[in-house]
């Protein structure tokens, strides 16, 4: 389940209440997104997702720092895992984001998944960003590099083309090895994860088309001389709407919480092996939150999933 990052909630008191709640109700897993702005020129490429005229969604308007808010969900929590979904990778100076993950593993005791994206907002980059948004494929790979490397046993070494540390001692550790999850659809990205990756993270992508994605990522992770079963595969259910749908054929991730449950076992049925949703977009308070999350979870597991 998402946590509630949005600005119809409360940051920091509905965060710890949602994550206790989400946690006794028997989610597996807690996720935030990283969204820095929304411009008010949305034109041409300044367009959602550089979709040309794309509006951007009221919602993304004041989401609340990724990392913060999982760090507040660990405080309060013991079992659940704390996922990333998606680190804008490039808005990020490489070292540091490794450290901060690393720190948050270390204080969760190894609960820290991290889902990383390469970005597509030339507004974001062009406010935050080390690196300029035609890098960000180069930038994406640097922090794997490096996030490898502090992560690791010291003295920790790296040189990239922008960053560069002789020996030195960088901690804390994390509790466990990280798993990393990418996202992306396009074939450089998929080459990406099945060479460098644990999985691969779709948002948004109907269940037919992540099975065909499924099936072609296991092939290059074939050709890289990895084992396909190794690549997992965690996928994002987008909605923002709980009315139920009565279009036929219905839409994927469209409708009421029971139509939500065939979108799960759906995407169950093509390999995907864990799944969250973007439950806090489609729901007015903490308090329907829950309500609404214990009726997902309690259907799809009456469900067999």
């Amino acid at each position: 389940m998402s946590l509630p990052q949005f600005q119809h909630y409360t940051p920091g008191k509905d965060v710890v209440t949602a994550a206790k709640a989400l946690e006794e109700i028997g989610f597996d897993s807690l996720w935030t997104f990283e969204r820095v702005l929304v411009p008010e020129d949305q034109s041409g490429p300044h367009g959602l997702y550089g979709v040309p005229d794309l509006p951007w969604p009221d919602a993304y308007r004041g989401v609340t720092d990724p990392l913060t808010t999982l760090a507040m969900a660990a405080a309060v929590t013991e079992r659940v895992e704390l996922g990333t979904g998606v680190l804008v990778v490039p808005l990020h100076l490489p070292l540091r984001l490794a450290k901060q993950l690393a720190t948050l593993d270390a204080a969760s005791g190894g609960r820290v998944i991290a889902g990383l994206g390469s970005g597509w907002s030339p507004d974001e980059f062009a406010a935050s960003a080390p690196v300029p948004l035609s890098e960000r494929g180069r930038a994406m790979d640097d922090f794997l590099d490096i996030a490898a490397e502090v992560w690791g046993p010291n003295p920790v070494r790296f040189k990239t083309r922008r960053y560069e540390a002789a020996a030195a001692d960088v901690g804390p550790k994390p509790a466990r090895r990280i798993p990393v999850l990418l996202a992306g659809s396009t074939e450089r990205a998929l080459a990406r994860v099945a060479r460098r990756a644990d999985g691969w993270l779709p948002t948004a992508v109907p269940p037919a088309g992540v099975g065909a994605t499924l099936r072609r990522l296991r092939e290059l992770a074939e050709e890289a001389g990895r084992d396909p079963r190794a690549i997992s595969c965690t996928a994002q259910i987008v909605t923002g709407d709980l009315t139920e749908s009565r279009e036929q054929p219905r839409a994927p991730y469209t409708g009421s919480v029971a139509q939500l449950v065939e979108d799960v076992a759906a995407l169950v049925e093509v390999g995907v092996e864990h799944v969250y949703v973007t439950l806090p977009a489609a729901v007015r308070d903490v308090d329907e939150l829950i309500d609404r999350a214990a009726e997902l979870h309690e259907r799809v597991r009456a469900a067999g999933l």
